[in-house]
């Protein structure tokens, strides 16, 4: 998820391509696309039976859990260095923890077709942000076009020539603010991690084993053991973190490492398709005209962002 409500892995430069897998990149590039898309429904359900933290918390020690599986199985060993550490803690922080629990939070009022569409607005801001954080990313005519074009359809998803009626601001802002976190995060690891010798599997096992731990310290602080634990909700949770943020960025290395970065990140794309038909057709979530048509013009923008001028 633009990569997400799901986890976004740290890249570093300079690794080598994998062998092709039995399974067809376009069959898991589908699979990929599903869990992300779904994501967004099964933090809605999560919510329902715990707290925001609760959830982020729990989709974290699954991810890592699984995480650290592959790791066992390869006989990968965590980064070494305070220096490396230091930055993964920022990264994790701006990659998981931020935009996990502030997409949470905003499921509490928002719908989670509504959060899908939120989240891919992260192209729109990563390139806003490129053209001032990273020089060597400079503005084309298409590019600011389609940023223009991309939060213009932002505005019809919300309904801005309604007053946003009918609207929860708070919570289409912090599902706002979560799609900002991860560019921040990702313009943060291309400044101190790009190149990194270590495996990305190895620096992700470490990233969401840190951002497990800054939610182990802050959850306790704002909020309390559940009562009782519902089973549904639960059931949900562990999906999230197992599918959603584990195994997700597996698939998301061997496509990367198979077609490369730019057809792999077209996933992006279909995601708020898979979570607004998920929202209406499982949880009964209302559909109005402007948000379909409005989630199209907001993906025709972030497409344009992420075109290169042709040397």
């Amino acid at each position: 998820m633009s990569t997400v409500a799901t986890s976004r892995p740290v890249t570093p430069t300079g690794s080598t391509p994998r062998r092709r897998t039995a399974l067809d990149w376009r069959i898991r590039f589908g699979v990929l696309s599903l869990i992300w898309g779904f994501s967004f429904l099964l933090i809605k359900v999560g919510t329902a039976g715990y707290a925001p933290f609760h959830v982020t918390l729990g989709r974290l020690v699954f991810g890592t859990a699984v995480l650290a599986v592959a790791m066992a199985v390869k006989r990968e060993r965590l980064p070494r260095g305070a220096r490396t550490w230091g930055h993964l803690a920022v990264a994790a922080f701006f990659l998981n923890a931020l935009p996990f629990s502030l997409f949470a939070y905003s499921e509490l009022t928002i719908p989670s077709t509504l959060a899908g569409i939120c989240n891919a607005t992260s192209p729109l801001w990563g390139m806003a942000l490129s053209l001032v954080a990273l020089s060597e990313d400079r503005p084309t005519r298409r590019r600011v076009a389609g940023l223009g074009i991309g939060f213009l359809g932002v505005l019809t998803v919300l309904g801005a020539w309604q007053g946003f009626h009918g609207l929860d601001a708070t919570g289409t802002a912090m599902a706002l603010l979560a799609s900002l976190s991860y560019p921040i995060g990702w313009i943060y690891v291309r400044r101190t991690l790009a190149g990194s010798s270590h495996s990305h599997l190895s620096m992700t096992g470490a990233q969401l084993l840190l951002a497990t731990a800054q939610l182990a310290f802050v959850t306790p602080l704002f909020t309390t053991l559940p009562s009782h634990f519902a089973v549904v909700p639960l059931l949900a949770i562990a999906a999230l973190g197992a599918l959603g943020t584990g195994l997700a960025v597996l698939l998301q290395y061997g496509l990367v490492a198979e077609v490369g970065p730019t057809t792999a990140q077209m996933v992006t794309y279909f995601i708020p398709v898979i979570a607004t038909a998920a929202g209406v057709a499982i949880l009964g979530e209302s559909l109005t005209w402007s948000t379909p048509v409005g989630a199209a013009i907001v993906l025709a923008g972030a497409a344009l962002t992420q075109a290169r001028a042709r040397r």
